[in-house]
């Protein structure tokens, strides 16, 4: 008998290979051998299927604790948050139509104010250091998962993928070549490769989140 559990890692198959557009309840059901009512019995628009599949995605993120400290464990929570957004590309897009929530959300919200919280800050700025890096996480990331969907929507009409990014990369390349600091770093990258900006970003975001815990005007700024 087909369960909601089932149901859902389907659709995060789905939605791993076709974006939010390529779901579709009915055909989903037919993948799964299953008739549309048994579907809408479990899941009853395609709309709730997105939130339960963000859910479970969610799940995906390990949730440290606090024993190595709290910057390390932040850290942690956001690397885990990072690869599992850069995994599921459509997740970026689902959450600005969708209000996401959860059990697993849930735990990964309460986890993270935890963290905030066991550094020192107060209760209002654990809530604004928890958004805060969940916002970075997710500019971070939104990069590859553009160019992740942008693969799905190539893919759901029959184009060829490579080709069209190696077009796209020689006219970026085009413009860049046209401007002096853009193509500075163009040539230089061949010979020294760029860091890692989420890491650069991580570390800076909690530096200056840490510089915060014991300032008398956090709270009020």
């Amino acid at each position: 008998m087909l369960t909601k559990e089932q149901i859902v890692r389907a659709a995060v198959e789905v939605l791993d290979a076709e974006g939010v557009n390529g779901l579709n309840i009915r055909r989903l059901g037919t993948h799964l051998g299953s008739a549309a009512s048994a579907m809408y019995y479990h899941v009853k628009s395609k709309d709730r299927l997105v939130v339960l599949a963000a859910d479970h995605v969610f799940g995906e993120i390990p949730l440290p604790d606090t024993a190595f400290g709290w910057r390390e464990a932040a850290a942690s929570l956001a690397r885990g948050a990072y690869a599992m957004v850069v995994r599921h590309y459509w997740l970026i897009p689902a959450m600005s139509t969708h209000l996401i929530y959860g059990p697993n959300k849930a735990r990964f919200d309460e986890q993270s104010l935890t963290i905030y919280e066991s550094a020192g800050f107060t209760q209002a700025d654990a809530d604004q250091a928890a958004a805060t890096v969940l916002m970075f996480v997710i500019g971070a990331a939104q990069g590859q998962a553009a160019q992740a969907a942008w693969q799905a929507h190539l893919r759901r009409n029959g184009a060829d993928a490579d080709i069209e990014l190696q077009g796209i990369t020689a006219e970026m390349l085009a413009v860049a070549q046209t401007l002096p600091r853009l193509r500075a770093r163009i040539d230089s990258a061949a010979i020294t490769p760029p860091g890692d900006p989420f890491e650069f970003g991580l570390h800076t975001l909690l530096s200056g989140l840490e510089s915060r815990i014991h300032s008398p005007t956090s709270s009020a700024s």
